[in-house]
């Protein structure tokens, strides 16, 4: 099953990037290597009484004085109600209620998805402030303070209860491969998905940020289903700021997370940016399989070393997930578009790939013969056995004397080689240290 979703929504200023903050604490990690996935982040993974839930900061609200302030509200509120499992509804307690807060609480109650209401900046045992807020009608409001971290527990025990029992899995099977396309805006995202479906599904204009939405489409081609999902271009953020499209970043990164497959549209007509690599970690951290697709090819004046140059500098910008698979493609005259979903195919079955545990052990013994263990203090590294608990992507847990006593580098070998004899190309894998209890 997906993990649940809970975006926050709110008025400026009444303390949903401190809540926020505070859930994702050391859960976010800084990873070397993989440009802008985390700075400015706007999603973490939140763990809790054995639920595990993402949480989406919808904190990007700023209102400039000329707007209309519902305009802008309405619009979070209205990514939320569609993205989210569940909305966390944060308001100022010090403030109290105002009349975008019943606004905001109207259109919820009509929305059809659970809401859990935060009152925030309750900072003492006194929780008068938060009588005023039953007045919502939206159930019992939580008295917290994100800042100093008082009523969190109470609260997050009120947003798990919504998502129902957490062992229970999808009673229908749905064998469909799910896709998401991403990219910067006029990448040429829907332009592809059209030629992938074969008729006008998404608007297409030369207009960069036309589509606003994640568009969902199943189809099939021979015995194999698919849900193709169309997001709006990822923009930087000094050119989001307060428009429509900061959301449409929300509701591409929530695709991306949801995805079997992830289609990164890159103009090869352009230099590879910033914002192109930040995309493909987003889908790396996820770990989603992904497929970079050079788009516009028909616009590259070439010759017999194109591609080969082209390759080349996939090769340095893209490192931090050397793995990758490529294609180029041209969306607007077709030009080899038929291959992509064969590409979309591999990586994921290379991502659903699964090794025995004999064989695995095999693997990582004959690769701990050529290279031995490190140590380190003078203790030595002992791995006693490997095992793969799970798939998509690949995990591979070993069970050692000391995890600690690991480095880097020996972990990137030992990655290098699984994927030296399995087939991984397309998808990260997980290396996961876990000490031996019974050494």
């Amino acid at each position: 099953m997906d993990k649940p979703i809970v975006a926050i929504v709110g008025r400026p200023n009444v303390g949903k990037s401190t809540f926020f903050n505070k859930m994702a604490g050391k859960r976010i990690s800084i990873v070397n290597n993989m440009p802008g996935v985390t700075r400015d982040r706007i999603y973490a993974d939140v763990d809790w009484c054995g639920y595990s839930f993402t949480l989406i900061d919808t904190g990007g609200i700023e209102l400039n004085s000329d707007d209309a302030m519902w305009t802008y509200i309405r619009r979070a509120v209205d990514l939320a109600v569609d993205t989210a499992n569940v909305i966390l509804f944060v308001v100022d307690g010090k403030t109290g209620i105002t009349s975008d807060d019943y606004n905001v609480a109207s259109y919820l109650r009509k929305a059809g998805k659970p809401v859990v209401l935060a009152v925030n900046k309750v900072d003492s045992s006194d929780n008068s402030p938060i009588y005023d807020f039953y007045e919502l009608n939206l159930g019992e409001p939580f008295p917290i303070s994100a800042e100093q971290s008082l009523g969190l527990g109470d609260l997050l025990d009120g947003i798990v209860k919504h998502f129902g029992d957490k062992n229970q899995e999808d009673e229908e099977e749905d064998n469909a491969i799910s896709i998401a396309v991403v990219g910067k805006p006029n990448a040429g995202k829907s332009s592809l998905v059209n030629k992938l479906l074969g008729y006008e599904r998404v608007i297409v204009s030369p207009i960069a940020g036309t589509t606003r939405d994640a568009v969902d489409t199943r189809f099939k081609v021979g015995n194999q289903e698919y849900v193709i999902i169309d997001t709006a271009g990822i923009r930087k953020k000094a050119k989001v700021s307060e428009d429509v499209e900061y959301y449409s970043v929300i509701r591409a990164i929530s695709a991306i997370r949801k995805a079997d497959v992830v289609l990164a549209i890159i103009d090869a007509s352009e230099s590879i940016s910033e914002q192109d690599l930040k995309i493909l970690g987003l889908a790396h951290e996820a770990g989603r399989p992904s497929v970079v697709v050079m788009n516009k090819w028909d616009l590259i004046e070439k010759d017999t070393n194109t591609v080969n140059e082209f390759n080349k500098t996939l090769k340095t910008e893209l490192k931090f997930m050397d793995y990758f698979k490529s294609i180029y493609i041209s969306a607007h005259t077709g030009k080899r578009v038929d291959a992509v979903l064969s590409q979309a195919n591999e990586v994921y079955k290379n991502a659903s790939r699964r090794i025995s545990t004999g064989t695995l052990n095999d693997v990582i013994g004959d690769a701990i013969a050529k290279n031995e263990l490190p140590h380190k203090n003078g203790k030595r590294l002992k791995l006693f056995y490997a095992t793969q608990p799970s798939a998509n992507p690949p995990t591979f847990i070993l069970f050692v004397n000391d995890p600690q006593i690991m480095h880097f580098s020996y972990r990137r070998y030992l990655e290098n080689e699984l994927r030296k004899a399995f087939d991984f190309s397309g998808t990260p894998i997980r290396i996961v240290l876990r000490a031996n209890d019974e050494e």
